[in-house]
């Protein structure tokens, strides 16, 4: 099986050449799903959810979306940003935290982002109790023996590149989701991919990270991950449009065994 995990497209920002490089990426090589973890649009306008989602649903695959931090609305429109921060996705919205069940493995979303926090940049990654009470949850319905994959925005902790998520409750969600068998965590956020392998007792989970899609590069070509998975094991790649276009992020390490 082969999965594209793609984040931080930033509609409004976007990068034509790369949305149509992974698109064709996508038409010629059919993966199983993609994986979309967050910032889909830059402003949370309706015109860039418009764009975001159309291209998503041209790809012709199943596709599950996280939200980014750039997804909600900003800090000028606190009552839409309160209280109905998803309507600007229009027919992407049902795309939006969606659960995929695939043969032999799980995609599960967690919610990282927060409507508002109490420190002074809301761009940083949070995990509520009830966002990670609900991951939980679908985990320990997902099939027995299934890959277990949970997808968010911000990386639970850091991954080693220029960017930062500082996310909040990170540690302790890792922990929990490595607890209950999670075998991966992806995200975006940083727009560098890494691949970070992290070990609690006898389990390793690995986070996950993918590039951007956008104009918006720091120490990477624009780029998204292909996942392979056979087998029970899995190996990610970074994708990239450069002269370097597939090469793994770092050495493989196996997860733990399989629940």
């Amino acid at each position: 099986m082969k999965l594209f995990h793609v984040s931080d497209v930033h509609f409004g920002a976007e990068d034509p050449a790369a949305l149509d490089w992974f698109a064709q990426c996508v038409t010629d090589e059919s993966p199983d799903a993609v994986i979309m973890t967050g910032d889909l649009t830059m402003r949370a306008r309706t015109r860039e959810f418009d764009a975001g989602g159309k291209w998503l649903m041209s790809l012709g695959v199943p596709v599950t979306i996280e939200v980014g931090n750039h997804d909600l609305p900003y800090y000028w429109d606190p009552l839409r940003r309160l209280f109905s921060p998803y309507k600007r996705y229009g027919a992407a919205e049902r795309m939006i935290e969606k659960t995929l069940d695939l043969p032999g493995i799980t995609i599960v979303p967690l919610k990282t982002t927060a409507r508002a926090q109490l420190r002074l940049n809301w761009s940083k990654g949070h995990v509520s109790r009830d966002a990670l009470n609900n991951t939980l949850d679908l985990i320990a319905a997902a099939p027995r023996g299934n890959l277990i994959f949970v997808a968010g925005h911000h990386p639970l902790i850091e991954g080693g590149t220029r960017g930062t998520a500082k996310t909040r409750n990170g540690d302790e969600a890792l922990k929990a989701l490595a607890d209950a068998g999670t075998h991966a965590v992806l995200s975006g956020h940083v727009h560098d991919p890494f691949d970070k392998p992290v070990t609690f007792g006898d389990w390793t989970v690995r986070m996950i990270g993918a590039g951007t899609l956008s104009k918006r590069l720091r120490s990477s070509p624009p780029a998204f991950n292909e996942i392979r998975i056979a087998d029970g094991r899995f190996e990610t790649l970074a994708r990239t449009l450069s002269p370097e276009p597939k090469h793994p992020i770092s050495v493989t390490a196996k997860s733990g065994a399989l629940r």
